[in-house]
């Protein structure tokens, strides 16, 4: 039972409700975002149709050098950011394992009372977060990674039978490692949300709210998707006459 626990003796039915809440508004944005409306895409979906033009470009571009500095520039900006977790999540054991600091902070900032355990516990929600953007930064720069080898696999003659499905291919790696990118940089936004259950539950609730409506905004109604939207790439449909690139050549007749 809850009241087994030490510190659950502390936690009151609204925390339980915001601490739920949260979780809910971080699945939830994430499968709106992913799997949007079919006439309301997100920016995330908009720009998987320019990772395929890209690649389709990339083909006929020579020298392919700019293609690799841009690669290169996504792979530093995971790298950053699963730097900076790693500074995050050793900050927050060393809080964690501090307790008489921890509790200096928590009178300093005149928060609400409660025991060692419980602020360790509200500590450990955010750092829930930071440990799963920590992973999903170092998957995401591991595709961009093969992402790279992929592209570098592609035949610099332009008619080669391969070269466009190797750029195909590269294309999807590059879709999925920027997917991994982006649910990382949600749980950052949601890691900082969770900061904000130190001030009470209810200071949890307003910081849900706002994390969702700010993710959603920068999603489906921001500047920067208006612009998306101007002149979208014509969408890549599979080609049923094509075989697939495994499949044994037919046999000469």
């Amino acid at each position: 039972m809850l009241t087994d626990i030490p510190f659950a003796t502390n936690l009151t039915i609204p925390d339980l409700v915001a601490v739920l809440l949260f979780f809910t508004a971080w699945l939830g944005v994430g499968w709106i975002i992913e799997s949007p409306p079919a006439g309301k895409p997100s920016v995330s979906v908009l720009m998987m149709r320019y990772r395929r033009e890209w690649m389709k470009h990339f083909v006929t571009r020579d020298p392919r050098i700019f293609d690799g500095n841009i690669l290169s520039s996504l792979r530093d900006g995971t790298a950053f950011f699963a730097s900076a977790c790693m500074i995050a999540i050793g900050g927050t054991l060393a809080l964690i394992g501090n307790t008489d600091r921890l509790r200096s902070i928590v009178q300093g900032l005149e928060l609400e009372q409660g025991n060692t355990l419980l602020w360790e516990f509200k500590l450990l929600v955010p750092m829930f977060f930071v440990v799963n953007a920590f992973l999903k930064f170092v998957w995401s720069h591991r595709l961009f990674g093969y992402c790279a080898i992929m592209m570098a696999a592609v035949p610099n003659e332009i008619d080669h039978p391969m070269a466009r499905e190797r750029a195909s291919q590269a294309a999807e790696l590059n879709i999925t490692a920027a997917r991994s990118f982006n649910a990382g940089l949600r749980s950052v936004y949601f890691a900082l949300g969770g900061l904000a259950w130190l001030g009470g539950a209810w200071a949890l609730i307003a910081a849900t709210i706002i994390v969702f409506y700010v993710t959603w905004r920068r999603e489906f109604a921001s500047n920067s998707r208006r612009v998306i939207m101007r002149s979208l790439p014509v969408p890549q449909l599979p080609d049923p006459a094509r075989p697939p690139a495994s499949a044994p050549p037919p046999p000469q007749q």
